[in-house]
């Protein structure tokens, strides 16, 4: 008798929280073609960045209220990187980590203090192959995930069939619109220019909220995340994590001081 061949195993996460419908829309595209479970915070832990909680318990929590019908779910009262440690050693080591669908995009530098693209990294750090995806909200606000998961499970079946190099993630950003077409892009210069609003409350103490305006030097360039994003594209963009500046390692080796 022929024996069936495995379906891979995907685990799901993200920084939205467990009850997001982007990761609901995620998990649930995945589940058409693996054996996923999914591993969310109980509440938002939107900009986090890659933080790991080490001065307390996590709880890890089966829920059964947040919509994804047989596919196990579970919650945790951490960061998404948290998600991804409990998941992977609870668990056992899945084929492939998705994180998203993020509320909202994660382009330019939003990467070094994005939640949803931490939690891929999380996965690069424990060996696993992993792919974030973020998408953009429509004019008013509103989203429409199913096109983007539908996108997601297919470039999550060609990752799971050739695999990814090593310390290397894909972050992948949906436009608002319906999209024009693909674009494998390089990570563009987006940032936050902060300011620090500052205020009283009724006891007359000061508090502080940092504000900011978004820029983008390069938003009419096609070829940067953001760029492509902006023209109606959904964006793809290899990311390795590798911090050396290897370029200036010779420079560098002239001139520090030596013991």
């Amino acid at each position: 008798m022929t024996q069936a061949p495995s379906r891979p195993r995907i685990l799901v996460a993200n920084d939205d929280g467990i009850f997001s419908p982007g990761i609901k829309a995620l998990g649930l595209a995945m589940s058409d073609f693996a054996d996923v479970t999914v591993v969310a915070p109980d509440v938002e832990q939107s900009a986090v960045g890659h933080g790991i909680t080490i001065r307390r318990p996590l709880r890890f929590r089966h829920t059964a209220s947040a919509g994804f019908g047989e596919v196990p779910a579970y919650r945790v009262d951490g960061t998404p990187a948290d998600c991804v440690v409990l998941g992977v050693h609870l668990l056992g080591a899945p084929d492939l980590v998705v994180s998203g669908i993020n509320l909202g995009p994660n382009l330019g530098d939003d990467l070094t203090h994005s939640g949803t693209v931490a939690a891929a990294i999380e996965a690069l750090a424990l060996g696993v192959p992993s792919i974030a995806f973020s998408q953009r909200p429509s004019e008013s606000g509103e989203y429409d995930f199913a096109a983007g998961a539908q996108y997601a499970a297919r470039l999550a079946r060609e990752v799971l069939q050739r695999g990814l190099p090593h310390r290397t993630l894909l972050n992948v950003n949906f436009p608002r619109e319906t999209a024009r077409g693909v674009r494998v892009t390089r990570v563009g210069e987006h940032r936050w220019e902060d300011s620090i609003v500052t205020r009283k409350d009724p006891e007359g103490r000061e508090y502080h909220w940092v504000a900011g305006v978004s820029r983008a030097p390069d938003a009419q360039d096609e070829s940067t995340d953001y760029g492509a994003v902006q023209a109606g594209f959904v964006s793809v963009t290899p990311v390795r994590i590798d911090l050396t500046a290897r370029d200036l390692l010779e420079e560098v080796g002239g001139y520090v001081p030596q013991l």
